[in-house]
């Protein structure tokens, strides 16, 4: 029961499905490796059980999995609360609060094991006050605490072991801001909005689908009927990167993967339980990189969707598999514009661009304009055998575009990949290219800014441009 593949980060989340199940609006999840009593303890305001339901709780296979439930109850097996703590700890004690009253039931795996038995320690009031952390239990709701913490604290971190399980609650913070969102966000109809901190620091709700951004594309929900319930697709295209701003992007790039990340993101009762997978209809690739399909199905449908005990993977019955398969050609072309569209942008933008792309029946090429103003000015200057090398110059340059190196680059990390010149060569560039055009020549103010721009060697210095074009062309 222990080696069920529980994740710190899935198995916190699964705790917090029952506290959300409880109706609690603010959970608090507090680690202390300090003292010698090393702890986690999940507080929630929620409800509270008395001592016949915190028993109920305690007991493996809590309910029936195909019992109808209420459509805010996350869980299923009733096994989540045991095997996922036991995952990370030897010791569980769940305490809890309704009215007056408090109640609270231990299971500690080296007394089990010592006896050969399940047996569960119920506690008395005095008990319960000896516990860590308990005094932050307000006046109602429950406190899970996980003691003997062979899991969470490796052995061989010694003196690293704080920063180690630091760095475990960072990636346990960033995945309850994703697969909470709604909640966090206050989407989820029937539920209030839901903070969550982990030691003091809250959580922010994480948008996988970047709906603030004008630029993400919301294309047209399809609904499948599964029995007498609902199944809710609703594509995304997300934007292009160039229409994020620096703190957008950051904060995209810095918590997924937009490759990785492409796929559907299944959503039971407004909890994700899975994501960045197309279900095997389609490949990853970099033609779908900008797609997301939210999907969304009510728990009743638990059995149709195969939920696992982690709630951490869903396959969708062949309805909802074949309505996907045709919403994804859809999203493709979508997510295939948002790059091309850029890119065709960029060459429309200017008269002359320096490099030309061509389609047609021997396939995709791109080739250096042999028209460009620079090429054209460079051709007046050589005589016959100069203008054979530099047409070979130009046919090599175009034939060797390292095209895998730069899409193995873009696709990674794009804005990384420019040419930005020193700040001090800005001025002496602009010059040097102005020469090339026109000798000592006046030249044109409005061509001259064109082919700067075709050339995007000055995009990141278009306010030391315009110095320039003010001072020499007025």
């Amino acid at each position: 029961m222990r080696d069920l593949g529980y994740s710190l980060e899935t198995a916190v989340a699964d705790l917090i499905d029952n506290s959300i199940s409880a109706d609690a609006d603010a959970i608090d999840i507090v680690c202390d490796i300090s003292g010698e009593r090393p702890v986690l303890v999940i507080l929630d305001n929620g409800r509270g059980m008395d001592e016949v339901e915190l028993l109920a709780a305690m007991r493996h296979g809590t309910g029936n999995p195909r019992q109808q439930r209420s459509p805010q109850d996350l869980g299923r097996f009733g096994l989540g609360l045991k095997t996922a703590s036991f995952s990370q700890c030897r010791s569980l004690t769940v305490v809890s609060k309704r009215g007056d009253k408090v109640c609270g039931a231990e299971w500690d795996l080296d007394r089990i094991d010592v006896t050969d038995d399940w047996v569960l320690s119920v506690l008395d009031e005095a008990d319960i006050h000896t516990l860590p952390n308990i005094e932050r239990l307000g006046s109602q709701g429950t406190a899970v605490i996980w003691q003997k913490l062979d899991r969470l604290i490796e052995d061989e971190a010694g003196d690293h072991s704080q920063e180690i399980v630091n760095e475990k609650l960072e990636v346990v913070g960033r995945h309850l801001s994703l697969v909470f969102h709604r909640f966090l966000s206050g989407e989820v109809k029937g539920n209030s909005r839901v903070s969550i901190s982990v030691n003091g620091h809250p959580i922010s709700a994480f948008d996988p689908f970047c709906r603030k951004n004008p630029a993400t594309q919301m294309l047209p929900e399809e609904i499948v009927r599964v029995g007498d319930a609902e199944v809710r697709l609703q594509p995304y295209v997300l934007p292009h990167h160039s229409r994020l701003s620096a703190s957008e992007y950051d904060f995209y790039q810095d918590r997924s993967d937009f490759i990785s990340n492409q796929g559907g993101y299944v959503y039971r009762n407004g909890r994700l339980l899975a994501w960045g997978d197309w279900f095997r209809l389609v490949p990853k690739g970099e033609a779908t990189k900008l797609a997301r399909v939210q999907i969304d199905f009510p728990n009743s449908l638990d059995e149709a969707w195969t939920i696992d005990i982690k709630k951490s993977h869903a396959r969708p019955p062949h309805m909802v598999r074949e309505r996907l398969r045709q919403i994804i050609s859809q999203i493709t072309g979508s997510s295939v514009r948002v790059h091309r569209g850029r890119g065709q942008k960029l060459f429309q933008e200017v008269k002359a661009p320096l490099w030309e792309r061509y389609a047609d029946q021997a396939g995709i090429r791109y080739v250096l304009n042999r028209s460009h103003p620079i090429v054209e000015r460079l051709r007046a200057r050589l005589n016959g055998e100069g203008i054979q090398h530099l047409d070979l110059l130009l046919e090599a340059a175009s034939a060797s575009l390292p095209i895998e190196m730069v899409y193995s680059d873009y696709s990674t990390s794009p804005r990384d990949v420019k040419y930005k010149p020193p700040m001090q060569d800005a001025q002496e560039k602009l010059h040097e290219l102005k020469l090339a055009l026109w000798g000592n020549a006046s030249g044109n103010a409005e061509v001259f800014r064109d082919i700067v721009r075709s050339t995007q060697i000055f995009d990141a210095y278009k306010e030391i441009v315009e110095q320039y074009i003010e001072k020499e062309f007025s």
